[in-house]
């Protein structure tokens, strides 16, 4: 995460000074998307059974009926990265807590000086 974060904000200082803006989003929004599926293949990968993940997703505050409907999913890992459970337990807070800053972020500090 500190890679890609360093990564985020030298690029985002180089790239973002355009007005841009709509572009920032759309892009910040398919980076915390990708992230999230790779928690998900993470989890899979772990045991390679629904167990794993359901856990998983109850540690990070999910109840547990959205847990099991998100856990015995035939979706691919890119699709169930959309779905409400993931995008509960792996929001933008915690994803935020991880390290990850923002695309939108960065480029509201670049123009308006926030």
């Amino acid at each position: 995460m500190h890679k890609l974060t360093q990564y985020l904000r030298g690029r985002g200082h180089y790239y973002l000074i355009a007005n841009a803006y709509q572009l920032t989003v759309d892009l910040d929004h398919w980076i915390r998307r990708r992230i999230r599926m790779c928690y998900w293949r993470q989890w899979r990968s772990l045991s390679g059974i629904a167990r794993t993940k359901v856990r998983s997703l109850m540690k990070l505050g999910v109840s547990e009926r959205l847990a099991i409907a998100c856990g015995i999913t035939s979706k691919g890992p890119c699709r169930s990265s959309k779905t409400k459970g993931i995008n509960i337990a792996l929001g933008n807070d915690y994803l935020a807590s991880q390290g990850l800053v923002s695309l939108k972020d960065i480029w509201i500090n670049i123009h308006y000086g926030r």
